[in-house]
């Protein structure tokens, strides 16, 4: 549903994956409710496969989610080398 970026956190100089919902999607109210609801029930959980939730919020018209960056392959890569293996 929306967009995921890299993006340094500057005053606690650690990585962040910051998640943007799109401008035309954000118009919609349900999109936005949904937006809001999957960050709040991310927030509510706590363990290790699930990405810590730092931030919602808006800056400049543009919604977003402030998350933990987790490094390592993506599920897609991931997938894709079981099928193989």
């Amino acid at each position: 549903m929306g967009e995921v970026y890299l993006a340094e956190d500057s005053r606690l100089n650690r990585k962040v994956a910051l998640k943007i919902l799109p401008a035309d999607l954000a118009a919609n109210q349900d999109r936005m409710r949904r937006f809001v609801q999957e960050a709040k029930a991310a927030a509510a959980l706590n363990h290790p496969n699930i990405a810590h939730i730092y931030e919602i919020g808006e800056s400049e018209d543009t919604n977003f989610i402030a998350m933990e960056f987790v490094d390592g392959k993506t599920l897609q890569k991931r997938f894709t080398a079981k099928k193989v293996g």
